[in-house]
């Protein structure tokens, strides 16, 4: 990139007029002349991260003009990425004569993606850019599905829907209204919506995404996340659509590198040779459906050869209470547990799994040595495909948390936590109480062991006539083209006594949007405001996601009342649009809605989303010190640094947690299960003699044998206990 004098080769290239002629007298111009610098010197402006005491007046050398020298003036702030659930950070570089924002980087303070994105970090510039964006509320004008918009204002679209949904709660309809999400990115936020108007109207797709992997591990610790440890891992199992090609990929790739560096093998049960599959020290392309007997192998294995975690096993499943119920005949003692287990198992040997899966016997072995070698060490997840895309797919997770489970991996370093471990969970204002409805549409009793939103059978339930959509909100989300059924959708939404009002609310375009009433544009990565916190490490970080020009024009001293007067267009956001929507359907504040949008800190008025953000931030553990020893508010420091972590590599064995005296204070203690309870609950369990926090299940522990319980399962109906 410096300036180098020509090759002999390069220099009767340049006289023939082959290539130009870079070298001639008086091209390079010292002042005017990028070549002027060396590649040293090139280097060594480009190496490091701009210091956050120069994000407000950062210069660079404009690339797109090279050789010429330009000098360009950024303001830097900071978001994460709207591409993926990561939530990735970035920094946005903004044009300080234009206002625009040029490019997007990594943002090194980012405690989860540390300055690293894949392509799509950066490729939100492209999304900002599209010259086929929404940039302004659309209203449909003739029928459904002919195309023909109008352009309307923010008030309009907020008096037509909060009217629609003000009669529908006043008339006890409170189970016409839906909101139906996609990409989700603001934590909790939509349930206090939905609380305060006292609706059960929240709807997603998670029944035909991870569903099915949240079911399986849920029935064992009452926790529907994992969060592996890959860093620390030294064997790592990852299974097919797992979060590492998806959510969380670029966060989880480099600690899984990280892992291998420090000598953690990696094996990824995958009938794809996917990316990751292609990156691991063992590929076992199984057929669709089968994993859970190669799984299962692989317990029996380990039971055999006594490779699991006596201790672990002892203390931290529910082996009692299955002998107990299952084997009655036999004295309770662990040793016999160990036996029937694996008289339970005795069919899925490696040469049966071989069989079923494709995946070869010794494989098999290896690799369930392996895991055992590793114990407190193994790290694993899966999520999707072999979890979403067959019958029984639940049983994948829970027959991989099995293994996590033999081998005392549960909650440790290097292995598998509960991912609320390692997420932080905010603490809103005005918090309403639960809503006191039960919408069928969403969770029909037919389906009780439903574990989310029956969300694919929607159009089909208002087919039958089960029901009606008065408003109906789709956030991000494109049905039409995410479900098998998509005609059945179109049909419907054609169907205005189906759907009697559809606002859509996207940054795009799409197949959904087309058959809306309301198209209206909400913001991309730098548009919006988010918060995140994502289960990626033996960690636990927030981060913001922050309306960028909003924030630099804040910094420049022209704040703005709402995001919308700075962003594209009039781009908005969710945050601010539910608000405000929130205000309007209780104006007097008779339907007890309005009390729970008030701000904390001045009675009686609206709540801004600075206050909301600040309320939340002030209540993030170690925050506040760290805020104030630079002199600014939560707020402030989460606007300027984009992230905070809150612990890292502490969170490990937090069932083993120990009750306070006051938690213990009226507390009773079962002599046969040795579960504590207080006040009709179950609150920890006795280990050892010490009073333990445990599982949220009703053993406390990992259950082997369980119950669906209204604790654990969809709506709560119960059904005979099982072993695994």
């Amino acid at each position: 990139m410096g300036y180098k004098k020509p090759s002999f080769i390069e220099g009767i290239a340049e006289k023939l007029g082959i290539i130009p002629n870079l070298h001639k007298e008086g091209y390079q111009e010292f002042d005017q002349d990028m070549r002027h610098f060396t590649d040293e010197q090139v280097a060594q402006l480009y190496e490091n991260f701009p210091p956050p005491e120069k994000w407000d007046n950062w210069v660079e050398y404009n690339p797109k003009v090279w050789p010429k020298k330009e000098k360009v003036t950024y303001q830097i702030v900071p978001t994460t990425c709207f591409n993926c659930e990561s939530a990735c950070g970035l920094t946005a570089f903004i044009d300080k004569e234009t206002q625009e924002v040029k490019k997007f980087e990594g943002n090194p303070y980012h405690p989860g993606s540390r300055g690293r994105n894949c392509a799509k970090g950066p490729a939100t510039i492209n999304q900002l850019t599209d010259p086929d964006r929404i940039l302004f509320p659309l209203k449909r004008k003739g029928k459904r599905g002919e195309g023909e918009w109008e352009r309307v204002s923010w008030d309009e679209v907020l008096d037509t829907i909060s009217l629609r949904i003000r009669n529908a709660i006043l008339e006890n309809r409170h189970n016409e209204v839906a909101y139906h999400v996609g990409r989700p990115g603001h934590e909790k936020f939509m349930n206090w919506i939905l609380q305060g108007w006292g609706i059960d109207g929240h709807n997603s797709h998670t029944n035909i995404c991870s569903s099915g992997a949240r079911f399986g591990y849920n029935l064992w610790y009452g926790y529907d996340r994992p969060s592996p440890d890959h860093a620390e891992a030294k064997f790592i199992l990852l299974i097919s659509a797992h979060l590492e090609s998806g959510h969380y990929f670029n966060p989880h790739a480099q600690r899984i590198i990280e892992g291998k560096m420090k000598g953690a093998k990696l094996a990824t049960m995958d009938p794809r040779l996917s990316n990751t599959a292609s990156m691991s020290d063992y590929w076992m392309p199984s057929y669709p459906g089968t994993e859970a007997a190669v799984l299962l192998a692989m317990a029996l294995y380990i039971l055999q050869n006594k490779l699991y975690n006596r201790d672990y096993l002892e203390n931290w499943t529910n082996w009692q209470e299955y002998l107990k119920a299952r084997h009655a005949d036999k004295a309770i003692t662990f040793e016999n547990y160990i036996a029937e287990m694996i008289e339970e198992y005795k069919e899925y040997t490696p040469e049966f799994a071989e069989k079923e899966s494709g995946v070869k016997a010794e494989m098999i072995v290896e690799i369930a040595q392996k895991i055992g070698e590793a114990g407190e060490r193994f790290a694993s997840h899966n999520w999707r495909a072999a979890g979403a895309s067959n019958l029984g797919g639940w049983a994948v997770a829970r027959t991989l948390h099995f293994l996590t489970v033999l081998v005392g991996a549960v909650g440790t370093k290097g292995g598998t936590s509960p991912n609320k471990w390692n997420k932080f969970a905010p603490t809103l204002p005005n918090p309403p109480k639960p809503q006191k409805q039960w919408n069928e549409l969403h969770f029909p009793k037919e389906f009780p062991l439903a574990f989310f939103e029956m969300s694919q059978l929607l159009p089909h339930f208002l087919k039958e006539g089960r029901g009606k959509l008065d408003v109906y909100f789709s956030r991000v989300f494109n049905p039409v083209w995410t479900y098998p059924d998509g005609f059945t959708w179109m049909e419907m939404f054609m169907d205005e006594s189906k759907f009697g009002l559809h606002a859509a609310l996207t940054p795009t375009w799409n197949e959904t949007a087309f058959h809306a009433d309301f198209v209206l544009p909400m913001g991309l990565a730098s548009e919006r405001h988010d918060i995140n916190s994502y289960a990626t490490h033996g960690g636990t970080w927030v981060a913001f996601r922050q309306p960028v020009l909003r924030e630099a024009a804040r910094r420049n001293g022209k704040p703005v009342k709402l995001t919308y007067e700075v962003n594209p267009g009039e781009v908005w956001e969710e945050d601010e649009f539910f608000i405000e929507l929130s205000w309007r359907i209780d104006p007097d504040g008779s339907m007890g809605i309005r009390k729970h949008f008030e701000s904390p800190y001045r009675p009686g008025e609206k709540i801004t989303i600075d206050e909301y953000y600040q309320y939340i931030f002030e209540r993030v553990p170690g925050l506040p010190a760290t805020a104030k020893k630079e002199g600014i508010t939560e707020l402030q420091f989460m606007q300027k640094y984009g992230a905070f972590e809150i612990e890292s590599g502490e969170s490990y064995k937090k069932n083993e947690t120990l009750l306070t005296e006051a938690q213990l204070t009226g507390a009773t203690v079962n002599e046969n299960t040795q579960v504590i309870s207080k006040d009709g609950k179950n609150i920890g369990v006795m280990i050892n003699g010490k009073a333990m926090v445990g599982f949220p299940t009703p053993s406390r522990k990992n259950e082997f044998y369980f119950i669906h319980k209204p604790w654990s399962i969809g709506n709560g109906r119960n059904t005979p206990r099982q072993p695994i």
